[in-house]
């Protein structure tokens, strides 16, 4: 019974330090990346900004927490305030694109 405790308990704490990953710690292919500033384009960027700039009417997604994926997972799939829900619209794979685009952020040319 006390090898099962231990066991569970430290599988706990791995699980949370992958939870809690740094943002600078996470990487994505840049084709994914790419992907999601071509979603953002289509979908996003007429209220959020070309650059994800701060309109004055959405959120400043140069700000959003960068350690918030199912916080910002939640707002595109179900709606938050004034942002409709884009759930029906854009696929699980394709939010995780966008995330991978917020997080990366807008490369400068």
């Amino acid at each position: 019974m006390r090898f099962i405790f231990v066991c569970a308990f430290g599988f706990s704490f791995t699980v949370a330090g992958a939870a809690a990953q740094s943002p600078a710690d996470q990487q994505f292919p840049p084709g994914q990346v790419a992907k999601g500033a071509d979603i953002y384009a289509q979908h996003c960027a007429s209220c959020h900004g070309n650059r994800m700039a701060n309109p004055p009417w959405a959120i400043d997604l140069a700000t959003f927490p960068r350690d918030s994926r199912a916080r910002f997972v939640d707002s595109v799939t179900y709606g938050v305030r004034n942002m409709p829900p884009w759930g029906d619209v854009i696929k699980p794979d394709e939010v995780t694109a966008l995330w991978a685009y917020l997080v990366a952020g807008e490369r400068k040319q």
